[in-house]
Formats: structure tokens, C-alpha cells, sequence
């Protein structure tokens, strides 16, 4: 006979509640275990979702695990603050420095020396938004469709970022979307030993829940928190890594929010203005209070002990007539050791500060520009994908030559996209998806590119290396994950 969904659901509250409390009287001994599977804080009970308030509540606590140590919060193990750009052409080694990530940066990554705190934590954020969004079905709260949107665009995002890091990208080769991807957990359930699905079903997913949560969320909420402008560019951003072109120019044809202009983008990295920034997470001494910058370097402009600095290629590439080689990179020094180094400014800190406690920035309008850039050169409209372009550069250039047209435009797009958003968590997967080995030239980690150069310099494209490992801990906890090859 089959149940109703009123009693399956009725029947899974139940179920979940006799897990809250046999976990409870557990104790301490199995908290580690549960961890590592989907990795929780806490379990919510009916009595936790009743009010309004309660899901406002619940929905803050989704948020704020973006910022725990291995995904936004910063930590030397490794996170999306600095993973994109440590392990592609964007940084160098500093010799100064702790050595922070260096088996990232040097392609020696294995299942025992990996990103295992960004996988938790990324399944904690995907955890506290199932558990909101299966107690929602019974609230008719006014709020309930804008905070139902933020938890599956939540979910979508936290996914999203974890088959970028494990799971080959649609566009990267032509096996991609049957291989395989990493669980799309969509129920609250602290147990569960989740198998792998297809690179395909999981961008499937992720569509469904950003479809949902474009056509729902408010245009405008807090800071903090995703509105319509910055959904829609992450829809863009899966679109476009899928190589749906016209549906990527779609959703970036739905932001409406303005780039920043020239003379704000040296302020946008110490929080002066906040010009162009979809969603991002305020990073006050009195709440988050996170030093996310000591993630690039510790110490003021003349004692600067640096874990990476620019690249001297990358730092080459920023004529005197881009803003943002003011915006982005920080002549600095340590006297101490008559050493001079391109030091990245990006969450070096406010005015006057220099201990790396700045906002958390994590979608800016440029991207839908870029990505809508991308997308209309594919499809061959090369007219429009120029004066696409063109918005950007006509805000970061006191004047440039342009004009480019076949592969010349291609390469001025990606070479844009590299210049705007270098130390921002994207250049690795921008090299993955193009299907583009990591090539770092031979120069050193001090100012004139002298000094001493990363070990390893090149990562073939056909490498296994594109995705990362599970940790060991991960693989002998959940004996549903499946280690990716070469591992």
C-alpha cells in the first residue's frame, strides 16, 4: 500500500528525532565518526522551525558555515580563499613564509595530505540547509519562499564548489558528465553514507535548486546573505562550465547590478566601498572577527613575511594603465632581510590595518559580465561578446587598444577574466574547464622575479591531478565514497 507523503514525512521526523536522542546519550565517543560523514553541528527538532524568527535563525546558521576554517573562514589547511590560486599560475612559494598549502601549490596531494576540512565544511552548510528546508514544508510563514531559496541556493553553491574541487567540470573533456561527481545530499540526515553520482546529475541538481531559487529569492536582502543578482550569476557560472552558452548569457542578462567603476576598485579590497559585490560576508571584529588574510602574508608593507606573493608573470601582465594592479598587488618589503615582494593586496586589510580582517567577497557583478562574455564568443556572436567585454575593460583601462576578433578575442576574454578575478577563487577551475595544463614560468618569489621559484612548475591537462583526493578518514568512514583515480 502505498504512504502518503504527509505520513513519510511524519515518519522521518520520527525517525530523526529517535537519532537525536540516541546520539545524545552516545556521547562524545561517535561525534567525530558522524562528522566525517555529513558533518553537523547540531540536530534541529520540530520544536526548533516554528516561527518566523526560527527559520530567519535557522537560515543565519546556514550562512555561517561558509565561514568555518576550511571554506571561507580561512586556514593554513587549505580553503576557497586561496585553493584556485595556490595550486594554478596566479602565486609563487614565498621562501619567507610558513610553507603554508605548499602540497597544493606543488601538485603533491594525496589522500593523506588533502583538503579534508573544506569537504566538511561544505557538507556542514549543505546539512544545516536540508535540515531547514524539510521543516519548511509545514510553515506558511511570509518569508517562506525567499528563506526556502536561500537554503537550495545555499545547497546548490556548497555543491557546486565541491565537483569543482573533486569531480571534472562538463566542459573540461568528453567523458566529463559520466564520471564521477560527489553526493547531492538532499535529506537532513547526520548518518547517511552518501555515494557518489555522475558529473552530470550533480550540475542537474544544482540547476534545479538555482532555477528555484532565481525565480524565488528577493532581489534584495542583507548583507550576508544571496539575493536575485547573485543567484542568477552563480546559474550563469553552472551554465557556463556545462557549456550551455545561451542559457549561461541568459541568467547573466538577469543581474542587474552595476560593476564597479575605476575609481572604486582599489576600495573595494579594504571594504571603503563595496561597489559590484553580489554577496558577501561581513567580517566584523565584534562578530566574525576572522584575520582571513594571513592566508597570503603576515606583517605591515616594510615586515612583510609572505606565504605567497603575485607571480612575477601574472604581475607582468598588469599594464600601468590597469587600475588593478594598484587594487590588486601591494609593493611591499621586509627590511630585516633587504627583500622586496609583489604582495597581494586583496584581504591585506582596511585602511590603516594590515591584519588581513576584511569583508568575505564572494560574488561580484563582473563575473556575469565575463561569463556572458564567454558564452556570446562561443556561440560565435564575436560582435557582441567584444562590446561585452568592452563594459569591463572600459572601467579598468585609462585607455587600451581592443578591437580583437577570432581566437585574438577568446584569449583577450580569458586573459580579462584572469586579470580580474586573480587571488579570488577561480583560476584553477577556469584552466580545468578549458581543458589548459597549469604552466608557471621559472621566476622567483621576490619583486623583479629573482629570488627562488616553485618547485613544480606544470600540471598536464590530461593530469588525474585536476581533481583532488578524499581523504583517507573521509574513504574509511563513508564506505559508499569511491577515491578518485590515480589516487
Amino acid at each position: 500500500m502505498l504512504v502518503s507523503n504527509q505520513k513519510k514525512r511524519k515518519m522521518k521526523k520520527i525517525v530523526y528525532k529517535i537519532l537525536f536522542t540516541v546520539l545524545i546519550i552516545g556521547g562524545f565517543t561517535s561525534c567525530d565518526k558522524e562528522l566525517e560523514q555529513i558533518p553537523y553541528d547540531q540536530f534541529a527538532s520540530e520544536n526548533a522551525f516554528v516561527t518566523a524568527s526560527d527559520f530567519e535563525n535557522g537560515i543565519r546558521g546556514a550562512y555561517s558555515a561558509l565561514t568555518r576554517a576550511g571554506y571561507y573562514g580561512s586556514s593554513d589547511a587549505g580553503s576557497m580563499l586561496s585553493l584556485p590560486d595556490v595550486i594554478s599560475d596566479n602565486v609563487t612559494l614565498a621562501q619567507r613564509g610558513r610553507r603554508t598549502k605548499r602540497y597544493l601549490h606543488e601538485f603533491e596531494y594525496f589522500p593523506t595530505a588533502t583538503v579534508r576540512g573544506f569537504y566538511g565544511d561544505a557538507y556542514t552548510v549543505i546539512y544545516r540547509a536540508n535540515n531547514l528546508l524539510f521543516y519548511i514544508e509545514d510553515f506558511e510563514g511570509e518569508n517562506r519562499a525567499n528563506i526556502e531559496a536561500e537554503a537550495r541556493a545555499l545547497r546548490a553553491m556548497a555543491h557546486f564548489d565541491l565537483v569543482s574541487v573533486y569531480g571534472k567540470i562538463p566542459t573540461q573533456s568528453g567523458d566529463a558528465n559520466g564520471s564521477l561527481g560527489v553526493a547531492y545530499v538532499t535529506e537532513p540526515d547526520p548518518l547517511v553514507e552518501p555515494a557518489r553520482v555522475s558529473v552530470g546529475e550533480v550540475y542537474e541538481n544544482i540547476i534545479n535548486d538555482l532555477t528555484f531559487a532565481a525565480a524565488n529569492i528577493n532581489a534584495n536582502n542583507d548583507p550576508g546573505r544571496l539575493n536575485k543578482d547573485a543567484v542568477n550569476t552563480l546559474l550563469s557560472r553552472a551554465y557556463l562550465y556545462m557549456g550551455q552558452w545561451q542559457n549561461a548569457i541568459n541568467a547573466a542578462n538577469n543581474v542587474s547590478t552595476a560593476i564597479a567603476p575605476r575609481e572604486s576598485v582599489v576600495g573595494i579590497w579594504d571594504d571603503t566601498n563595496q561597489d559590484g559585490l553580489l554577496f558577501y560576508i561581513p567580517n566584523e571584529a565584534t562578530v566574525l572577527n576572522l584575520n582571513i588574510g594571513v592566508t597570503w602574508s603576515q606583517g605591515n608593507v616594510t615586515t612583510l613575511i609572505p606565504e605567497y606573493v603575485a607571480s612575477y608573470e601574472l604581475f607582468q601582465l598588469y599594464n600601468d594603465e590597469d587600475i588593478r594592479k594598484e587594487g590588486y598587488i601591494l609593493p611591499a618589503a621586509n627590511n630585516a632581510s633587504n627583500m622586496e615582494f609583489n604582495a597581494i593586496r586583496k584581504l591585506f586589510g582596511r585602511p590603516g590595518q594590515f591584519n588581513g580582517q576584511v569583508d568575505i567577497k564572494i560574488l561580484r557583478a563582473e563575473e556575469a559580465i565575463l561569463n556572458k562574455a564567454e558564452a556570446q564568443y562561443e556561440l560565435g556572436q564575436t560582435g557582441q561578446a567584444l562590446t561585452t567585454l568592452n563594459q569591463l575593460r572600459d572601467n579598468r583601462y585609462t585607455s587600451y587598444t581592443g578591437g580583437e576578433t577570432g581566437t585574438a578575442l577568446r584569449d583577450a576574454i580569458r586573459l580579462e577574466r584572469r586579470l580580474e578575478f586573480a587571488f579570488e577563487y577561480k583560476r584553477f577551475f577556469d584552466l580545468k574547464r578549458w581543458g589548459l595544463p597549469i604552466q608557471r614560468e621559472n621566476f622567483g618569489d621576490l619583486a623583479d622575479g629573482t629570488g627562488t621559484p616553485s618547485e613544480n612548475l606544470n600540471l598536464p591537462a590530461s593530469s588525474f591531478r585536476f581533481q583532488l583526493p578524499f581523504a583517507n578518514g573521509s574513504l574509511d568512514l563513508n564506505p559508499n565514497l569511491v577515491q578518485n583515480p590515480g589516487y
